[in-house]
């Protein structure tokens, strides 16, 4: 109980400082130290300026991973937001952190990880929410990453190469009435599409006749967005949300150069590229329909996640022997928010747990922790019976494994 009282002000300190994406240069720090009073004799591996990778009970074949995310969300309106950068923890990666530590302090106390038959890595990965994109774009002229994802750069820079498997946690956006955990819901992958729209500027009043509207091509292109909807399979939850991202008009002149940009998330990376293909076409028959052009950029976000059937498996079994969580949501399916844990299950079997104990609307301007005992102790003891229960119940014949240079090759052909 008194480590819980310390974790609970820890808790609070990562709420009242949030960073965003590869930026999270203090709340690593506090990790580091926060590792190294719990376990002074700890190996701390370093990765893309803010990641951390250290591990318990070293030296076993198999190797499993705990992750947290070290970010947060650019939401400037959410109350506790930093006023200077906009960042907010509304999408609760703070509680993973503190969750990771909880686990943390319980195996070194208990020494329970000693008698297992693999090693458990904990990774704390930055940069998970796909957002100040300008600035990762920077990072990578300056060649400092390859990827937006935090768990992809951290796939490519090979801190999963020795990981066999992968768990990790999420708050859920919704408010519930009793302890609750999620297993085996599936996320949907995205990408991003850009259509700059070119026409030819003349004067509105005088000469409109000789003019190329390019605003007029976004326009029959929304259109068309929205008239072909009905032709986009329910099964594979298509979300597309086009905004004018750059424009340059004026009342008085024909606008020549739009660009619209939307996202473009799917459940399979098969229909995804169906999908892009079909914008494409409709954009490009939108722009010649007016007698104009349009350029098409395509940007990966992240791959569609598809949970590990064996890891959720092992993981209700433990909640089955577990009375103090008293709900399980295991009926969802899938649903349209996305993650970069789809990345890193493409090389190597992933679970993600969901946990209640929070109130307001998830990446919206009330969002918060609630319920502490149940998120800071109740399941990460949930979480340490896990790591108990896979102590002889899991090998690497059981696991699959790809390299991140097949990942490479299936993100260059999308």
């Amino acid at each position: 109980m008194v480590y819980l009282t310390h974790l609970k002000k820890f808790t609070q300190d990562l709420f009242d400082h949030p960073e965003l994406g590869f930026k999270e240069f203090r709340t690593s720090k506090k990790v580091i130290d926060e590792l190294k009073v719990l376990n002074p004799t700890c190996q701390i591996e370093r990765f893309s300026e803010t990641g951390i990778k250290t591990c318990l009970n070293p030296g076993k074949e198999l190797n499993i991973a705990f992750i947290a995310e070290l970010d947060s969300v650019y939401a400037p309106s959410h109350f506790n937001s930093d006023k200077e950068t906009g960042a907010a923890q509304n999408c609760g990666h703070y509680t993973q952190v503190a969750i990771a530590m909880a686990l943390y302090q319980k195996l070194i106390m208990n020494e329970d990880y000693k008698k297992w038959d693999y090693t458990l890595h904990f990774i704390f990965v930055p940069a998970e929410e796909y957002l100040d994109l300008d600035y990762r774009q920077q990072l990578v002229d300056e060649g400092k990453i390859v990827h937006f994802g935090g768990k992809p750069e951290a796939m490519r820079l090979g801190i999963f190469d020795n990981i066999d498997a992968a768990y990790c946690v999420h708050s859920i956006g919704e408010k519930f009435s009793e302890p609750t955990i999620e297993l085996n819901c599936n996320l949907a992958g995205f990408l991003y599409k850009y259509y700059t729209f070119k026409g030819k500027a003349t004067h509105a009043g005088f000469d409109p006749f000789n003019g190329v509207n390019a605003y007029s091509m976004s326009t029959l292109f929304n259109t068309g967005i929205g008239l072909s909807r009905q032709q986009f399979n329910d099964t594979q939850s298509i979300r597309i949300n086009p905004i004018i991202m750059k424009s340059d008009m004026s009342t008085n002149v024909i606008p020549n150069e739009v660009t619209i940009g939307t996202d473009l998330r799917c459940q399979s990376i098969d229909y995804m590229t169906h999908v892009a293909e079909k914008l494409d076409k409709i954009a490009q028959g939108s722009a010649y329909a007016l007698e104009g052009q349009v350029d098409i950029t395509t940007q990966m976000g992240y791959l569609p996640f598809v949970q590990n059937d064996l890891l959720n498996d092992l993981a209700r079994t433990v909640y089955e022997q577990t009375p103090a969580i008293t709900r399980l949501i295991d009926d969802r399916g899938s649903i349209a928010a996305a993650g970069d844990i789809g990345d890193l299950a493409f090389m190597i079997p992933c679970a993600q747990i969901s946990y209640g104990g929070f109130a307001g609307t998830i990446h919206g301007d009330d969002f918060q922790l609630v319920d502490e005992d149940f998120v800071l102790d109740t399941f990460p003891n949930y979480l340490l019976n896990l790591f108990n229960h896979l102590n002889g119940n899991l090998s690497k014949e059981m696991l699959y494994k790809k390299t991140y240079h097949e990942y490479k090759a299936l993100i260059e052909s999308i």
